[in-house]
């Protein structure tokens, strides 16, 4: 598998949107991050096999964790094996992790090494979640904010933190902030866009008995019954996923090459659409999916080409 073939069908059969942002990215960025987010699907979908026993899942979730980490290839079969997905291109993806890890064996080695430990947060995350949720044969909620912080940090804000120790390491002065301001701004702009896709996933998330959001003194089954009743929850999360979300708008601001500009910017307004499409109408309490339109994807791509040399679509 080549460079062009991680940044080309693979990776756009597994996400649509991230893989929007990858084609906008440089080229010496595009095979590091690409294959990042390529390792953390694979690991995600080997979390999210329900028909598989939890601990079964977390003993295969190590062993991938392991191979990561060493360059080792041991029990990667036996994965294969067992792990099935609904998603054809989970499926593509997890029969071709060997070629993942030869990739990640040729990158340099601070690629690499980064690519590494943003792989053992990630992992750390989802193996919480099976310890957390177990089989999903009883609905629970996450217990504190605290909880939820940990979480939205160990699967996206350290992905925030990766994407900006990538740009540091192949561009000098790729932004106006020093490293460390930088870094808390893209960890911020990560937890926002998970803030979103656990807002905006909820209802499902309840049916596989998990919730997500701290349920603060009511019962979490009640939800599913009476949506009304985590209103106050929804909406307090909401608000701080747009006060996360605001670090995403400095931290795209503060770029300076026009295509890593347009890659950030992609991401940033597409959750901002979410955002108002959430407060105007709650999933909990209408139980449909909220997506945002096709149309206004195709008018942010357009946008992206003007927020590369302008702060004024971030304006918004």
């Amino acid at each position: 598998m080549n460079s062009n073939q991680l940044s080309g069908p693979l990776l756009r059969s597994v996400s649509r949107s991230f893989y929007l942002s990858i084609r906008l990215l440089p080229s010496r960025l595009r095979q590091p991050i690409g294959l990042a987010y390529l390792l953390a699907r694979a690991s995600d979908t080997i979390a999210d096999s329900a028909e598989i026993a939890s601990s079964e899942r977390r003993k295969h979730l190590a062993t991938f964790a392991f191979c990561v980490g060493s360059g080792g290839t041991a029990g990667i079969e036996e994965i294969q094996a067992v792990i099935r997905s609904p998603h054809a291109g989970e499926n593509e993806l997890i029969s071709k992790l060997h070629d993942c890890l030869a990739m990640l064996a040729s990158l340099d080695e601070v690629d690499r090494t980064l690519i590494r430990a943003v792989l053992s947060r990630i992992i750390h995350g989802q193996d919480l979640d099976l310890i957390r949720f177990g089989d999903g044969n009883r609905i629970v909620a996450l217990q504190s904010s605290e909880e939820l912080e940990e979480y939205t940090y160990l699967v996206a804000g350290c992905v925030g933190e990766f994407w900006t120790n990538v740009c540091l390491h192949h561009y000098r002065r790729f932004s106006r902030l020093e490293p460390e301001p930088l870094r808390k701004l893209a960890i911020d702009f990560g937890k926002a866009l998970q803030f979103v896709n656990i807002l905006r996933d909820m209802p499902a998330d309840l049916r596989h008995n998990r919730c997500y959001l701290p349920a603060q003194g009511i019962d979490p089954a009640a939800i599913i019954t009476n949506p009304a009743s985590a209103r106050a929850i929804f909406e307090h999360w909401r608000k701080r996923a747009e006060d996360l979300l605001d670090s995403g708008r400095r931290y795209t601001a503060s770029l300076r090459p026009p295509r890593l500009r347009a890659a950030c910017y992609l991401p940033w307004e597409i959750g901002r659409r979410t955002l108002q499409l959430l407060a105007a109408q709650s999933p909990l309490e209408t139980g449909q999916r909220i997506k945002v339109p096709r149309n206004v994807i195709r008018a942010t791509l357009l946008r992206a080409g003007i927020a590369a040399f302008s702060n004024r679509p971030l304006a918004a």
